[in-house]
């Protein structure tokens, strides 16, 4: 693995700014909270229980994702020598579960007043709420988006997709509660409620299968990998590379590989050939952890242990 000082930096800028998001989304789901609460009282609007619902649900998965992110951003000890960032992976997982149980709930909250529709009073109060709500939504998906460019944070990128989802939400709720308050269609209303669930349920499939993703240690994309292999080929030193493995843990990239050098090169020439690749790695993935052993070409014998050559195709 090669360090430097600017690689340090965009680290503690990551996480710095993943502190400060997570923070706000905390917050706004908590004024969140009130403002629906206070809307689903004078209203009694299914479309408005059901986001109501969902923000007592974004309040837990923004706590959960609050304390993930200090987690995954402990430097690797005794115990956890590839780090942390594996937490927000199980954050994430949380988070898709508590969004299931909400579009459950939801839905047969929707399907019982579909079934026994009831009137909506103080529909201006609940069309005032819910434009709040999109303006604060909109708000935080935006900072959220920034502070996962600077960090890449698996946790900040789940809340993010969650609190988006919750825009076009609000957005048929705001259609719920107008039908049902002004158009005398109370049906809508329940209609819209199981919209959002429906919404929710597709969303939160798309948040599990990204942690479940990063928990079994699913491949980076092909276009990573391709640009892993070139990275390392651009120098004409280094013949092949096989056995490239990459993971990620967190916004970290795990990325392992043997790579073919003239026999002939003494050791710390072929250091420097590795030292040299690490750093173009870097350059083109800074927050990667990389480990390259080296095979003298063509007298290597095949190796690696329960992950050897003999399954691993090569990528040159």
């Amino acid at each position: 693995m090669t360090s430097a000082p600017s690689l340090i930096d965009i680290h503690a800028e990551g996480h710095a700014a993943t502190r400060a998001v997570t923070r706000l989304s905390v917050g706004v789901a908590v004024l969140l909270i009130a403002l629906k609460a206070f809307a689903l009282g004078a209203s009694g609007s299914v479309s408005i229980l059901a986001s109501l619902a969902d923000s007592a649900l974004d309040l837990l998965a923004s706590l959960g994702v609050f304390f993930a992110v200090r987690w995954a951003a402990m430097p690797a000890d005794e115990d956890h020598r590839y780090g942390h960032g594996k937490g927000e992976a199980l954050a994430a997982l949380v988070q898709a579960g508590l969004v299931f149980a909400s579009a459950l709930f939801i839905g047969w909250e929707a399907v019982q007043r579909m079934l026994d529709p009831r009137p909506i009073a103080s529909g201006y109060w609940g069309v005032l709420v819910i434009l709040i709500s999109i303006a604060l939504t909109g708000w935080l998906v935006w900072m959220q988006g920034r502070a996962m460019r600077q960090s890449g944070s698996m946790a900040v990128a789940a809340d993010r997709a969650h609190y988006a989802g919750d825009l076009a939400a609000n957005g048929v709720v705001l259609i719920g509660v107008i039908s049902g308050s002004f158009l005398a269609a109370p049906g809508l209303d329940a209609a819209a409620g199981l919209v959002v669930a429906v919404w929710l349920f597709w969303g939160a499939l798309s948040v599990l299968k990204t942690a479940a993703d990063h928990l079994v240690d699913r491949a980076v994309p092909d276009a990573d990998r391709i640009t892993i292999t070139t990275a390392v080929l651009a120098d004409p030193r280094i013949s092949g590379v096989h056995q490239l493995r990459t993971r990620m843990a967190g916004s970290a990239m795990m990325i392992q590989m043997h790579i073919d050098l003239e026999p002939t090169l003494t050791l710390e020439a072929a250091h420097a050939i590795v030292v040299e690749a690490e750093n173009r790695l870097l350059a083109a993935f800074p927050r990667a952890d990389v480990l390259i052993h080296a095979d003298p070409r063509g007298r290597a014998e095949s190796h690696g242990g329960a992950f050897g050559e003999k399954e691993q195709p090569d990528l040159n």
